[in-house]
């Protein structure tokens, strides 16, 4: 198993879903934690406490708000001025509208674009000197099935994660040599609480059941069959962080159920 003893780990969007799940197996493997996302305080006090008492390091909450840059670099930094560094970072925050793209809100593609690309090149930029003085660093983008083919109704979403692959790519080959990989995981459809939330959106736009939505439009392109776990997505993060993936850098890497390869 991947030893993350004495590393630091910064996962945004971390206090729910996949990110909560990747914080939980970072933690397992031996990390320290920061934790970054909404929600009740004292349900993620309870997880904060709850991760800490684990196998793993310290664990920390910052509740920087993902569209203000300024809020971002004293995430970064307040990590750095707690742990040393952020040794691996996860851009996992994000947010989703589904609505035809000239019904669709102004406001609502700008806090698309902000929470699910802007945030990443903030944490990127202001984590990077850091992890090159360390001489070591994980960048893991957590982008989609979409940042690799598109779907209808998801103009912003799809723009931001081809967005994170088209940055993740970049990244990968500026950091080559200072032995810092980055990466992007793809996923096909999680039930996270962004995607329940969706289904009746989508519902409402192709005229269907929650139901139909699940067996007709989630699934449909995943030929599993099956919806990807947030434990999964966590052992995906944990091997990029491993030794034996110190030479995979640059990658979009699906995990889809089959999604893209057809």
């Amino acid at each position: 198993m991947t030893n993350l003893t004495s590393k630091t780990a910064l996962i945004t969007g971390s206090t729910s879903g996949i990110g909560l799940g990747i914080a939980r197996g970072l933690a397992a493997a031996g990390a320290n934690v920061v934790l970054n996302g909404l929600g009740d305080g004292d349900e993620i006090e309870r997880q904060r406490a709850e991760l800490e008492a684990g196998p793993g390091g310290d664990v920390i909450y910052h509740g920087a708000d993902m569209t203000r840059p300024d809020e971002i670099e004293d995430l970064v930094r307040t990590a750095e001025a707690r742990f040393g560094a952020v040794d691996i970072l996860v851009n996992n925050a994000g947010i989703q509208l589904v609505s035809p793209i000239d019904e669709f809100p102004p406001e609502r593609w700008d806090a698309i674009i902000a929470i699910n690309l802007n945030s990443a090149f903030h944490t990127t930029r202001v984590a990077l000197p850091a992890m090159k003085a360390a001489g070591w660093g994980r960048i893991i983008n957590i982008a989609s099935a979409h940042g690799l083919v598109a779907s209808p109704y998801k103009s912003a979403y799809v723009s931001a994660k081809h967005g994170i692959v088209g940055m993740t790519k970049t990244v990968a080959l500026e950091v080559a040599e200072a032995n810092i990989t980055c990466n992007a995981i793809c996923p096909g459809y999680v039930l996270t609480p962004l995607v329940e939330k969706q289904i009746p959106d989508t519902a409402k736009a192709r005229g269907l059941t929650d139901e139909q939505v699940k067996r007709d439009v989630l699934l449909a392109a995943q030929w599993t069959k099956k919806f990807v776990s947030v434990e999964q997505l966590a052992g995906v993060a944990l091997f990029l962080c491993s030794d034996a993936a110190e030479n995979i850098t640059g990658v979009a890497l699906p995990v889809d159920g089959g999604w893209t390869a057809a």
